[in-house]
């Protein structure tokens, strides 16, 4: 019988790598290279080791595929790696994602010391980060016009956002003294009032060594960035690179391509949310046309059952020239709206969308305020005339008649008589008083 403490092997194993991958994550390893094994399949497998111990290495292919140099056993390297456990043999091993050679040590530690200044300094601090625009007219690129980078960037605007404008600063990307340039190009865009307007500035370039990337790690280039009041996106490098401007940036993107995803809206999501602001639109007007025409219709059918066709007949003709009209207004104003938003889909290049969804939004809900005016309005004044008839209807009627000392008096078949030469001997009369009714016989003298 097992003890109702103890778990199993395998839960054992996987808390273990819970536990090292939650604590240890991601770190970087300085080590050489023995008992490398190539495989097929493009991974590579080796043991990273120093003289107090060792540590098994998996290096899968596609991140084999761009280190620039072949592994080999003696080799001195820095890993980027994250610490895991083979839980099939409950052995701990490093998923290598990229290799560096040992002579990229020192660049790691310049990199880990300006990173902690400036950290100090506040200048990664969350709270001093700009806001990227959500619908840019303008957006500035800080890149090498040679680079397959540039180019990754154009084709993704063109099909995401073809109305946005790109700009370009042409700088180099690499080597010495880039760095100057690419600071300079920041500081330029937001003191030069003679160059064009952008809303966002993206700042990078492709992948490549920690050497060519290092003119990102400048701090010249960190400061530039800090400064600039145009919001910055950082896109240096492929998704594992890391640079100071990344850290600085108002934003970082894992490479060029996803700067540009970041920085403009998809004009396909733009269409889709205009056709669903038009259906909205469209099903409000029909909503109030078609409470406009049960007020109309409730109005018609209580006229008719409280006063007689011959009062109301004019009454009613108003009414359904009313009701005509205010037809004709709605339909007058939904075929208004429809253009209007055909002409805002034409002209997405050439205005902020937002701002023309919002005009648009306004001008309907004035609109309905317009509508529930004049319905109010109209109905007000059809009650005003309901009452009228009601007043004319109890001057003129029977009653009315009665309580003052008349008499109405009709023939055997119900007809009014109203002239004693329509009478004749021994017709049956009725006569209606206000307190009752009295039958007689007509006698020939």
């Amino acid at each position: 019988m097992s003890d109702p403490k103890a778990i199993s092997v395998t839960r054992l194993v996987r808390r273990m790598r819970n536990l090292l991958e939650i604590e240890l994550g991601e770190v970087w390893v300085e080590g050489e290279i023995s008992n490398i094994r190539k495989q097929s399949s493009g991974h590579q497998y080796f043991t990273l080791k120093d003289a107090g111990g060792q540590i098994p290495c998996v290096l899968f292919r596609g991140n084999a595929s761009k280190v620039n140099f072949d592994l080999e056993d003696g080799l001195k390297v820095l890993v980027f790696a994250e610490a895991s456990l083979y839980e099939a043999r409950g052995q701990v091993q490093l998923i290598v994602r990229k290799v560096e050679l040992q002579g990229e040590g020192d660049l790691q530690k310049k990199f880990e010391q300006l990173k902690a200044k400036l950290a100090a300094e506040g200048l990664f601090d969350q709270d001093r980060k700009k806001q990227i625009p959500s619908y840019p007219q303008r957006v500035g690129l800080v890149t090498s016009p040679s680079a397959a980078a540039l180019q990754d960037m154009l084709n993704v605007l063109e099909r995401r956002a073809p109305w946005v404008q790109p700009v370009l600063y042409p700088v180099q990307v690499q080597g010495a003294g880039a760095e100057v340039g690419i600071a300079a190009a920041i500081r330029e865009w937001n003191d030069n009032k003679e160059l064009p307007e952008v809303d966002v500035l993206i700042v990078g370039r492709g992948g490549g060594s920690i050497e060519d990337l290092w003119n990102f790690n400048e701090e010249v280039v960190a400061r530039a960035i800090a400064e600039s009041e145009i919001p910055v996106i950082s896109a240096v490098g492929h998704e594992i690179d890391f640079t100071i401007a990344d850290f600085v940036a108002d934003m970082r993107a894992p490479t060029p391509s996803a700067a540009i995803e970041i920085a403009v809206p998809d004009g396909e999501d733009l269409q889709r949310r205009m056709e669903v602001y038009k259906s909205v639109i469209e099903r409000a007007v029909d909503q109030r046309i078609q409470q406009m025409q049960l007020v109309l219709n409730s109005l018609k059918q209580g006229l008719l059952a409280k006063s007689p066709d011959a009062l109301l007949r004019e009454s009613l003709l108003k009414l359904e020239s009313l009701s005509m009209s205010m037809d004709h207004e709605v339909d007058g104003k939904i075929e208004h709206w429809t253009q209007q938003v055909a002409l805002l889909k034409q002209r997405l290049h050439a205005q902020r969308p937002e701002d023309a969804i919002d005009a648009l939004l306004d001008k309907l809900r004035r609109y309905r305020e317009d509508m529930d005016r004049l319905v109010e309005s109209r109905l007000e004044k059809a009650g005003e005339k309901l009452h009228q008839l009601g007043q004319m209807h109890r001057a003129l009627g029977p009653d009315t008649a009665f309580s003052r000392g008349f008499s109405l008096t009709t023939n055997a078949e119900g007809e009014i008589v109203n002239s004693v030469e329509s009478l004749s001997g021994g017709d049956k009369l009725t006569t209606r008083f206000t307190d009752g009714t009295v039958e007689s016989v007509v006698i020939d003298e």
